[in-house]
């Protein structure tokens, strides 16, 4: 490495912590790519959301190398594009008896359980020593990515399919963005200093507050559901999300370093943004399967 790289002092963003400029336009056309696909194309939102999935997968397992723990990498990429895409296409194929589709839920614990069989088998060829860590770690990988992403096919498959993953969405994002504005401004009592320092209860509050708006906001007028819907979901979510921002600073703190990759200009890695929406994913269906008719 030429020395002048090697001497280049770290950039300093302050409070803000990344590049605002790089990270606003990441953000937008990300943002502005799945609006339009769930507006005009839901394959194509499946098909984005299947290629985030697949891309934090390689990330996680780059980085677990670090540590000198191996993944079954290609067969686990594999399965979590399938398992993204597989039970949203089940919607539209014939079961046997030609009278109703196949079960998206029977076509996606298919998917989870061969990537696992394969993930297991993928390591035995490199013997016994290390086997268990790695294997585990295979299965970590597994849960974390494919199966948690997964339930966003699951709720684009439902009736008012694109309302349900639209409110799913953006309620997290404006958890992550009350979150920002309320840490920012107000942030004064760290929440959880040993895991992530600039985390606090401020910004916590702050994301309640824009969260739960926005949900009551789509639970009335995106849903066509009671306003309490929302009031159950916002602070849900928030409490899910935030779980697993702090989840992703434990393993990248395990891990030491600061993000998982920089696929994302601004953001650092896919995991660094799919890490709130992993662990809300499976608690915003669950709510509007139990709470909304069509789910």
């Amino acid at each position: 490495m030429p020395a002048w790289v090697a001497a280049r002092p770290p950039v300093d963003y302050g409070r803000v912590g990344r590049d605002l400029r790089a990270a606003i336009i990441t953000g937008v056309l990300l943002g502005g790519s799945i609006i339009a696909s769930l507006l005009f194309f839901r394959l194509g939102f499946i098909l984005i959301m299947a290629a985030l999935v697949i891309l934090a997968t390689i990330e996680l397992g780059q980085n677990f190398r670090r540590r000198g723990i191996s993944t079954a990498t290609v067969p686990i990429a594999i399965g979590s594009g399938c398992a993204v895409i597989l039970p949203y296409l089940a919607h539209y194929v014939p079961s046997i008896d030609g009278t109703t589709p196949l079960s998206g839920n029977a076509v996606l614990l298919g998917v989870l359980g061969l990537t696992a069989i394969v993930s297991l088998a993928w390591r035995m060829p490199r013997g016994s020593d290390g086997y268990l860590a790695d294997a585990s770690a295979n299965l970590f990988l597994i849960a974390y990515v494919p199966l948690l992403g997964s339930f966003a096919s699951l709720m684009l498959s439902g009736e008012q399919g694109v309302a349900r993953v639209v409110t799913f969405i953006l309620v997290v994002v404006m958890s992550d963005l009350g979150g920002y504005v309320g840490g920012v401004l107000f942030g004064r009592h760290p929440m959880a200093p040993v895991i992530s320092p600039k985390k606090s209860w401020e910004g916590f509050a702050g994301s309640i507050v824009f969260a739960t708006t926005a949900a009551i906001l789509m639970a009335i007028f995106g849903l066509q559901a009671p306003w309490w819907v929302g009031l159950i979901m916002g602070p849900l979510l928030v409490t899910v999300g935030t779980v697993g921002d702090l989840v992703e600073s434990l393993i990248k703190r395990d891990l030491g370093i600061k993000d998982m990759s920089s696929f994302l200009p601004g953001h650092g890695g896919v995991m660094d943004r799919l890490d709130s929406l992993l662990l809300a994913a499976p608690v915003a269906w669950l709510i509007m399967y139990l709470l909304i008719p069509g789910g």
